[in-house]
């Protein structure tokens, strides 16, 4: 009887290296080394006040400004007025449209 179980544990092991070699070899197949050529194109300069994507030097740094804080207190006032006024929750998705005023504080 344990010689039958050895065996059983033997062949459930020998099957679960045989699934770890293949998803291994799959994962290494997917990462084989290809030669291209590039056709990217220069980046042109923007006269806008957004950050240059293209470069890592131009790309926002994520910090928030405070005007984008201000901005995100006064929707949640609109939000919660909103709530106040029909006593229903705003759903995920469901954002009314929002007009943010610079000048406005948020205090």
């Amino acid at each position: 009887m344990q010689q039958t179980d050895i065996l059983r544990r033997l062949m459930m092991l020998s099957a679960g290296m045989v699934a770890v070699l293949a998803a291994a070899s799959l994962s290494a197949s997917a990462q084989t080394a290809t030669t291209t050529t590039s056709t990217a194109v220069a980046p042109t300069t923007s006269t806008t006040t957004a950050g240059n994507l293209a470069t890592a030097v131009g790309a926002p740094k994520g910090a928030a400004t405070a005007q984008m804080a201000q901005e995100a207190c006064q929707r949640q006032r609109v939000r919660t007025a909103k709530f106040l006024q029909s006593g229903v929750p705003e759903q995920f998705g469901s954002e009314e449209p929002f007009t943010f005023a610079p000048n406005k504080p948020c205090s």
